[in-house]
């Protein structure tokens, strides 16, 4: 019997580290929204504290049935007035660190769901 790995129709995140993740195997050092379907853009943010109401409202425009928003480094909840345009959408939306974003967008993408991550990527800090 020949085993070979499922392949994934569905873009995927191949690695992660402080400071990047690689989508397809494409290092990407910058804050980055993807789905399922494919899309791929810059999202406009470098820290949580940068965040508002106009990003995830970019996410409501998605047609998407849940976003994983990843915070970053550590785990941080968005403000629920910047969640108002997701809400009237009916589109969920669930909070992790990044690394576990990436993981969770994955399988999700990889059972055929139509969901987005919103990856926040801050610059990565030294521990030296």
């Amino acid at each position: 019997m020949k085993l070979q790995p499922d392949h994934i129709a569905s873009q995927s995140i191949t690695a992660y580290g402080p400071g990047w993740v690689a989508i397809q195997g494409e290092k990407i050092a910058h804050s980055v929204l993807i789905t399922s379907e494919g899309l791929r853009v810059n999202w406009d943010c470098t820290r949580f504290e940068d965040l508002g109401p106009q990003h995830f409202a970019q996410l409501a425009a998605l047609d998407v049935e849940l976003v994983i928003f990843g915070s970053g480094e550590r785990l941080r909840f968005p403000k629920p007035e910047w969640q108002i345009s997701l809400m009237q959408r009916r589109i969920g939306l669930e909070s992790m660190d990044t690394q576990a974003a990436c993981r969770t967008y994955n399988i999700l993408a990889g059972e055929g769901r139509k969901v987005a991550a919103a990856l926040l990527i801050e610059p990565a800090t030294s521990n030296n």
